[in-house]
């Protein structure tokens, strides 16, 4: 882990940590009754106190979620049994990448991250996107950059500072290259509607999609993140969207993702179609009736495809990280 001081008598408050870890606050409760862990000592005004400690396990956990794992089995482990899981698990961050290896050499970025070279990070970037183009940029760069990040935040070798001032610097960057793109001509552009439920705040992946669909000739109105559902049917109607798509990174129970799906989707005109992509599991595990999960950006392109010839899209098998 990162040798840093240990501050003993910091402590966080609920909503810090929900921040922090991107562990909302009805899933720490959860845990704290189910698990025992975490367990928060108290302030003096009764609210729940968490320890630095609490939050470097906390962080672990949900990487290893995100990595597809079970709460009830990474949950009550100590920290020493979820170091030794995490790097298992990520043995191979390549192939969690869906790749062999990274197309493009990630060192330069990774080292302006932990170098703190925010501006040198902007320009690799930069560079980078026009050497590659919009598309190759997202799928070939940001796509396995995010996954080497995570996985560098995992292993400790990171901090959350860190990996915030990155995801600022991409998503300017990603704001940028879909300023770029022309507009689509004529009328006939499909509307995409690009948000996440209340309790998914990374909104990374969202921009990633939104570039890719560019491309792809759509009209993408992006609403940013943690939209509640009955503002999603709202902006639905007010932008005369097509399509409906959210990104999932983990941070939701998986029962609440699968009722939240259903209720939009019956809230929803049956014309509209509900597009749901991310790194969460339960996306391809429980299959919500008229909801499509993307297990990858590369599927945008087929799903568009079937979505403009009038062909009802098949839930995909295989699992990749949107985001």
């Amino acid at each position: 882990m990162n040798d840093r001081p240990r501050l003993a008598a910091v402590t966080l408050s609920i909503a810090a940590v929900e921040r922090d870890t991107g562990l909302s606050k009805d899933t720490l409760r959860v845990w704290e009754r189910r698990y025992g862990f975490p367990a928060p000592r108290r302030d003096s005004t009764g609210e729940r106190a968490y320890t630095l400690d609490d939050v470097e396990k906390l962080r672990m956990v949900k990487r290893l979620l995100d990595a597809g794992h079970r709460p009830g089995r990474v949950v009550p482990l100590e920290l020493q049994a979820l170091q030794l899981l995490s790097n298992q698990t990520l043995a191979r961050p390549a192939h969690l990448a869906g790749a062999a290896s990274p197309p493009t050499d990630l060192r330069p970025c990774l080292e302006c991250i932990r170098g703190h070279h925010v501006g040198r990070l902007r320009s690799e970037l930069v560079r980078a996107l026009s050497r590659l183009g919009v598309g190759s940029f997202v799928l070939e760069l940001v796509a396995p950059l995010n996954t080497a990040v995570g996985d560098a935040w995992l292993r400790g070798q990171m901090e959350v500072f860190e990996e915030h001032a990155y995801t600022e610097v991409m998503q300017g960057v990603l704001r940028q290259a879909i300023a770029g793109i022309p507009p689509p001509a004529g009328d006939g552009a499909p509307c995409v509607l690009l948000t996440t439920f209340p309790g998914e705040p990374h909104g990374l992946g969202l921009l990633m999609a939104e570039a890719l669909l560019a491309l792809e000739g759509c009209r993408c109105v992006g609403l940013g993140v943690q939209t509640p559902p009955w503002d999603i049917v709202l902006a639905a109607g007010a932008y005369r969207a097509d399509i409906v798509a959210l990104g999932f990174t983990g941070c939701l129970n998986p029962n609440r993702v699968v009722e939240s799906l259903a209720e939009l989707r019956s809230k929803l005109p049956p014309a509209v179609a509900l597009w749901a992509g991310g790194s969460a599991p339960v996306l391809v595990r429980r299959a919500v009736p008229g909801v499509l999960p993307l297990a990858s950006l590369h599927e945008l392109p087929a799903a568009l495809r079937r979505w403009r010839e009038g062909a009802t899209p098949q839930p995909q098998a295989a699992r990749l990280p949107l985001a």
